[in-house]
């Protein structure tokens, strides 16, 4: 796999004839987060529906079948796994050296790459260097430019508050010496130019507040497609290629809005629409996703607004492929749309086989995915009992409550130490099961009995958050709640068919809940969001409306991400240098044996009682009701070992009456 030299001059082809056609595909992967090679390193063991190294055969694939590819990725891609963090935190890169999926990456031929939100995630200063930029931003300091990737990255609407420019290039034109026939069915070759645009959601203000803010502004989305798309026609691209890292939102727009590719399709100029961030498959006929059920969204063909688009799921589980069928119009090539063919292929094959990793892309990485094994084995402390989120949605707190019991003894130092004006306010913590099952039926955390090491905190705190706590009331604190409830569909007691516990749009990482023994409540699922939270008590009595507390959390929460009411940065009293993993790994050092009843069975919430005529349903790993008994919830059966959706999970039943 050789590097590819991306922004050659002009090429040596003729300009195509009038009558020309060709078919040129783009090609996408997005949030790949890291994973470049099938393994899961907090399990040290093989994962095969994963990995750049299955999708680079599905690249080679589409090469082979295509004579004309540009590929391009759609960001989320440094951020994600251990071998990220290793990399980014514990033995990063110099500045000489290319970043691991960079590597792989160039030798892939990438054409070009947007950048996603997980991107900020380690700094501006992490950031400039392992993409090869100068940011010319306050309190970053770049004496020299450092090895980045041989690949255009842009990036239209994330600017310098110093310079008021773009931090990266808005746009690149991409020229490419396509193959194709004359109207008379002769074979030419030619030049294309393929424009491409990228986005990331402004609201990376909020999620990374502690590293952007004074540094860079962001503008909306397509305010930026508006201003640049005009000037890369006018520069003389052909097909203008929209790089989009967000899905599809039909909320009246705002410039802050998260998930703008619903309104970036419909702004002039862009010929193509490349998604992400949503962690969904698109095109997708069976997808019950509600932003691909939108009026105006094709989600059997591909099209938003008429543009063909794709989003090629994650983690390399799909390549996006869109077949443009250009025809010269004299002037520059043109789409026609009508032809034009939008699908994701998967790097699962019919039979659940998985296509073959590329071979080349694990000798490229290699030293890199050994030094993270190796790191990630790191002892750290023990456990007496088994720490899964499988049963998370219906109670089980067993891999939450020792990070909850983490970051408030954390807090509680804190104040102790030097916010002495908190002293007498409850500290109470708020965590989530990061992990749920969104990937497939494998992707919970799954911490054995035994030795705990860096892995298994990274296991069950997944991302690299800062620490943070807010002061909230009573009344906030039940709207947090409230929020954190909408992770369940409204049931209806009197049906008798199976009703689905879990509203598929919520995710798990926003469920969150406390796990203390001070604290009480119950969930009414019968009743509409914003209505469910029951009975909250503190100490067995009733919590106030302007009772005040002091809640750990994460940066990302406190600053706004999730949409939490009244979380908006202005109730933060606590901005931890220290992320809530490093805290974990500190707290489990200290404790150095975790038991179940000490760390792992503490549940502040419970179903408020009712009888349902019919089941209530939810999908989970198979073979695990062991897990839910442990973990005392003999409210939990399961009821098929296969669900027949295909993709591995068990159907479980929970009787709320108990």
């Amino acid at each position: 796999m050789a590097l590819l030299a991306v922004s050659a001059p002009a090429l040596a082809a003729k300009p195509a004839p009038k009558g020309a056609t060709a078919v040129l595909a783009v090609l996408e992967t997005t949030d790949l987060h890291a994973n470049v090679v099938g393994y899961d390193y907090f399990k040290l063991a093989a994962e095969p529906s994963i990995g750049l190294d299955r999708t680079a055969s599905l690249i080679a694939q589409a090469r082979g079948e295509f004579a004309n590819t540009v590929l391009f990725d759609n960001g989320d891609t440094i951020q994600g796994n251990a071998l990220a963090d290793y990399q980014a935190l514990v033995a990063p890169v110099r500045c000489d050296q290319t970043l691991g999926i960079y590597k792989v990456m160039n030798a892939l031929k990438y054409d070009g790459a947007s950048i996603g939100n997980h991107e900020f995630n380690y700094g501006l200063q992490f950031l400039g260097q392992v993409t090869g930029k100068r940011f010319k931003v306050a309190g970053v300091e770049q004496p020299r430019r450092c090895a980045g990737p041989a690949f255009p990255q842009v990036l239209a609407n994330v600017y310098s508050v110093k310079t008021k420019q773009p931090l990266f290039e808005p746009w690149r034109i991409v020229e490419k010496k396509i193959a194709g026939t004359d109207a008379q069915g002769r074979k030419i070759t030619a030049t294309v130019k393929v424009g491409i645009i990228g986005f990331t959601p402004p609201t990376i203000m909020s999620w990374d507040k502690r590293w952007l803010e004074g540094k860079v502004y962001t503008t909306g989305v397509r305010e930026a497609a508006e201003k640049y798309i005009p000037e890369m026609r006018r520069k003389g691209a052909d097909i203008v290629v929209a790089i989009a890292h967000g899905g599809l939102d039909a909320s009246p727009y705002t410039p802050q809005m998260e998930n703008a590719g619903y309104y970036l399709a419909q702004v002039p100029g862009v010929d193509a629409m490349l998604l992400g961030h949503s962690h969904q498959l698109f095109p997708n006929a069976a997808s019950t996703a509600p932003q691909f059920n939108l009026p105006g969204v094709d989600k059997a063909k591909g099209l938003v607004h008429g543009v063909p688009t794709v989003m090629a799921n994650l983690w390399g589980k799909h390549l996006g492929v869109i077949a443009l069928h250009l025809r010269a119009d004299g002037k520059r090539w043109v789409i026609e749309k009508g032809k034009t063919r939008v699908e994701a292929r998967a790097a699962q094959n019919a039979d659940k086989s998985f296509v073959a990793p590329d071979p080349q892309v694990m000798a490229l990485i290699r030293e890199e995915h050994e030094a993270t094994i190796q790191y990630v084995k790191t002892p750290v402390g023990s456990s007496d009992f088994r720490m899964t989120t499988y049963f998370a949605d219906v109670g089980d707190p067993s891999a939450i409550q020792v990070v909850n019991q983490a970051q408030a003894a954390y807090v509680k130092k804190t104040i102790a130490a030097n916010l002495p004006q908190y002293a007498k306010l409850p500290v109470l913590s708020m965590s989530a099961a990061f992990k749920s099952g969104n990937a497939g039926a494998f992707d919970y955390t799954d911490v054995p009995a035994g030795n705990l090491a860096l892995n298994n905190a990274a296991d069950l705190y997944l991302y690299p958050n800062a620490l943070y706590a807010v002061k909230v009331d009573g009344a906030g604190l039940k709207a947090w709640l409230e929020t954190s409830a909408r992770r369940f569909n409204t049931i209806d007691p009197g049906k008798t068919e199976p009703q689905e516990l879990i509203n598929a749009s919520f995710p798990s990482y926003n469920f969150d809940t406390v796990t203390s023994p001070d604290i009480r409540y119950e969930i009414d699922i019968t009743q509409p969001p914003g209505q469910r939270i029951r009975n909250l008590t503190l100490h067995g009595a009733p919590v106030a409306p302007g009772q005040e507390f002091i809640v750990a959390t994460n940066n990302y929460r406190a600053s706004g991400g999730g949409n939490f009411p009244g979380l908006d940065g202005s109730k933060t009293v606590l901005a931890s240098p220290d992320t809530s993993r490093d805290v974990l790994i500190a707290y489990i050092r200290e404790e150095k044996k975790l038991t179940r009843a000490a760390n792992g069975a503490g549940r502040s919430w419970r179903f408020a009682p009712v009888k349902t005529a019919g089941p209530v349903v939810f999908h989970s790993a198979p073979g695990m009701l062991d897990l839910a008994s442990e973990a005392g919830l003999a409210n939990v059966s399961q009821l098929r070992a296969d669900d027949g959706q295909g993709k591995g999970f068990a159907l479980y039943a929970v009787d709320l009456s108990k």
